[in-house]
């Protein structure tokens, strides 16, 4: 069946991902990719399939309601998949009004434009709201996992921001019918990942014999997510979801942030050929993060009982394989930290 997708945040590290997948997988659909290209979107995470017919980019601002109701009325949209969020915990702790605008009123503009569009004549039609395990605050008992039903606790503006857009979503479902479906997921890492992130930066500074920074005594836990499983989840909840619900997806792998630390530099010693130990010797503990969530733990029971997903790989096969392609694609990390890429968008449509 035909259908016309919107993907918010689709050049960001998930987002870009979730086109590829629904791009290649399903040339019947057109795919168009809204991004504003903040210093998380990058245009060249798509370069493979920037020239597939079923694939349209769109550059703007969730944020300017005029813009993107007719964005909506343009393309006539059948489904929304919405990831485009500020999503770094440090930068809303410095500037939380960002995160409230992105993050809570683009979600309500997208929301209004796509009420306006079906009018009520939801047949065909589904808005996927992507969210965070962060909303449900922290766990301090070891045995104890977030649910789809959790109470939510979020510690930090980043968790508040998308706690207030996870409710507007499901306020639209309960107040006009539109039909929603909402994710919380685990911490991600893989390919793509921007180098301000825990996996990214410490590959980063390994291979430049750099600090490895790390919060307070390293004990804070997190549960892995490898992102092309996280994509693989959004397709089956896009396409089979029930209608109104939630679904958390998690990766199984809880890990202390420093008993990770140290795995990725004992892999990054093995693979660059330095002597074992080598790398730990970079560690650096760093005043604690304000507000520093002790521990997330997603159970996924839900997706798997109803939708049947699990993740694809364990945590040591998808950490290999993304250590792997930042060896393997050394320049695309160096285009992020030296800031080339973000003329990226310009050389390309001047080219054309």
């Amino acid at each position: 069946m035909k259908k016309t997708i919107l993907i918010t945040g689709g050049a960001g590290f998930i987002g870009s991902h979730v086109v590829r997948l629904f791009v290649t997988q399903y040339p019947e659909y057109t795919i168009v990719n809204l991004d504003k290209l903040t210093y998380a979107g990058n245009l060249q995470n798509l370069i493979d399939i920037d020239q597939s017919p079923n694939y349209i980019f769109e550059k703007g601002d969730i944020v300017d309601a005029n813009y993107i109701n007719q964005l909506f009325q343009q393309y006539q949209f059948d489904g929304v998949i919405h990831l485009a969020a500020e999503s770094h915990v440090d930068r809303s702790i410095t500037d939380p009004m960002a995160f409230v605008m992105t993050n809570v009123v683009g979600t309500v503009n997208l929301l209004n434009a796509a009420k306006e569009l079906w009018k009520g004549n939801y047949e065909g039609k589904r808005f996927y709201h992507v969210s965070t395990d962060e909303v449900y605050g922290e766990l301090h008992d070891p045995k104890e996992f977030f649910l789809e039903t959790t109470k939510y606790d979020p510690r930090s503006p980043y968790s508040a921001s998308k706690a207030s857009s996870d409710h507007f979503v499901r306020a639209y479902h309960n107040t006009y019918g539109l039909p929603i479906v909402v994710s919380n997921c685990s911490n991600n890492y893989g390919p793509n990942h921007f180098p301000e992130k825990l996996i990214p930066l410490m590959i980063n500074n390994i291979k430049n014999k750099k600090p490895l920074p790390v919060y307070g005594k390293g004990e804070n836990v997190r549960d892995w997510l490898f992102v092309k499983d996280h994509a693989r989840a959004i397709d089956v909840i896009f396409h089979k979801g029930a209608n109104g619900d939630t679904y958390n997806i998690g990766g199984h792998n809880e890990w202390k942030n420093l008993d990770l630390v140290h795995l990725l530099c004992d892999v990054m010693d093995q693979k660059l050929g330095n002597a074992q130990g080598t790398s730990r010797q970079l560690i650096t503990f760093v005043t604690d993060r304000a507000g520093h969530d002790l521990r997330y733990a997603i159970d996924a029971t839900k997706l798997k009982d109803e939708l049947g997903w699990i993740p694809s790989v364990t945590f040591e096969q998808g950490l290999d394989y993304t250590v792997e392609w930042y060896l393997n694609n050394w320049e695309w990390i160096e285009q992020i930290t030296s800031g080339s890429y973000q003329s990226y968008y310009e050389q390309m449509y001047q080219e054309r």
